[in-house]
């Protein structure tokens, strides 16, 4: 077995299979490809043990007979590697752009380390969004290999060697190809535009961003009046518009300098990698069909708004925000990754909710509409437990646990414990799960990775 894959635990895209069970397979390929696609490992526990399957002419009978039982059939690689006692096969899973369906009509997703049912909203996410993906590589009309920057592909391109060292190199325009950029005639597409173009917005003007800054809470200019203080628009390929509306944010956040240790920093209104993080994900997942508006970016004088046309894409919910990943620009995120825009898939938001924490600040608000999402960031003039009571109808456990919080930015299960050691464990979880149902704290990460912020 690949040591890549020993003992690790099933994930949102890896899982096992160690018996030739034709439906179970059927069922993680639909999930997989449904969602971002992954590997699935048949023949193996997670834990490395084998299963029964102990020729590659089993795992093979059993793979054919699972695409027999998908509706349409699910696109896979092999690899075969030999371990004592059997073969063991990894089946690797693209997410593919269409949805698919098992033989009884069922529509699984990837719910972390599940395969789940997809509800009929959920379905007609997939299908809008999947529809969203063949617009990525659509040809620009009027467009041709001269609209693409020759220097922005460069730059690309060395940070792409640079992620990946160990990639084959292939010529500029198969590569431009390759990653849907350009057709096979030569004509950039949607997302090679919007990436790599010279002057994008002649082709899409609603692929742009504009920053407002309002001297108020309110959307009012200096003398009182509807208005604002300062209006910049961001244009060219995305990763120009990335690096100058990050720019323009940072310089007009508020900074104070702090001395920490024998050091002394500026500390700025809000964490950088979170409003980083927030453009980010706001101009690589919006959706480009819509071309009434751009991305916004609003500053007040308690706040920062980030807004991006499409509401939330596939089976994502604000519920499962945190823990769920889709892309509806898979190519652009990919790119982006390359670029280090993006550093880890599906681990932003909890990053942008930790940060926020450490620094004393209320975690990010996520707001969704059919059309439009939004992240509000608030900075410490605005904290959401201002003028609340948190005596009232709290025991002194729980009054500990959230000065605890307040100290250290989040709390444990092992850390209220400690906080509580002659209290029982199960009256501990007890107290934590009352907070949270009184939206007083947000749960986040899982098992032994779970903690409490304040909400």
């Amino acid at each position: 077995m690949p040591t890549s894959y020993l003992h690790q635990k099933p994930g949102q895209r890896l899982a096992f299979v160690p018996d030739a069970e034709p439906e179970l397979i059927a069922e993680t390929l639909v999930a997989l490809a449904n969602s971002e696609g992954g590997t699935l490992v048949l023949g193996a526990n997670p834990d490395g043990r084998l299963g029964t399957i102990f020729t590659s002419d089993e795992a093979g009978d059993a793979v054919m007979a699972a695409e027999r039982l998908c509706r349409p059939p699910v696109k896979t690689q092999w690899q075969q590697e030999q371990a004592p006692g059997g073969a063991i096969v990894m089946l690797s899973v693209e997410r593919s752009n269409r949805v698919h369906r098992l033989a009884d009509g069922r529509v699984l997703v990837r719910r972390g380390a599940e395969n789940a049912p997809a509800d009929d909203l959920e379905i007609d996410r997939l299908l809008s969004n999947r529809s969203a993906e063949n617009f990525e590589v659509q040809p620009v009309p009027g467009a041709t290999r001269d609209d693409l920057d020759e220097d922005v592909i460069e730059q690309y391109l060395e940070r792409r060697q640079r992620r990946s060292p160990t990639r084959s190199i292939l010529p500029k325009d198969k590569l431009l190809q390759q990653i849907g950029a350009l057709t096979e005639d030569g004509v950039p597409t949607v997302s090679g535009l919007l990436l790599f173009g010279r002057e994008p917005q002649l082709f899409m003007p609603h692929a742009r961003a504009v920053f407002v800054k309002f001297p108020d809470t309110e959307p009012r200019g200096p003398d009182g009046n509807l208005g604002y203080g300062r209006r910049e628009e961001f244009v060219g390929p995305l990763p120009e518009i990335i690096e100058r509306s990050f720019g323009v944010v940072v310089q007009e956040m508020d900074k104070r300098a702090v001395v920490r240790g024998l050091q002394r920093v500026e500390e700025l209104e809000y964490p950088d990698l979170v409003v980083r993080e927030a453009l980010v994900n706001a101009i690589c997942h919006r959706d480009y069909r819509l071309t009434g508006r751009g991305v916004e970016i609003r500053m007040y004088t308690d706040r920062l708004e980030i807004i991006s046309p499409g509401g939330l894409p596939a089976h994502i919910t604000l519920e499962n925000i945190v823990e769920e990943h889709y892309s509806r620009n898979p190519r652009i995120v990919n790119a982006l990754y390359y670029w280090r825009y993006i550093e880890e898939l599906g681990l932003g938001v909890d990053m942008m909710i930790e940060l926020m924490a450490k620094n004393g600040l209320q975690p990010p608000v996520f707001d969704a509409k059919p059309h439009r999402f939004m992240v509000t960031l608030y900075n410490k003039r605005n904290l959401l437990l201002s003028g609340q009571s948190w005596e009232s109808n709290m025991n002194e456990r729980q009054l500990k646990a959230l000065e605890y919080i307040q100290q250290h930015g989040s709390i444990s299960n092992s850390d209220y414990r400690t906080l509580c050691p002659h209290v029982g464990p199960e009256t501990l979880r007890l107290d934590l799960a009352d907070l949270v149902n009184r939206a007083l704290l947000l749960k986040i990460g899982d098992k032994r990775g779970t903690r409490y912020i304040l909400k």
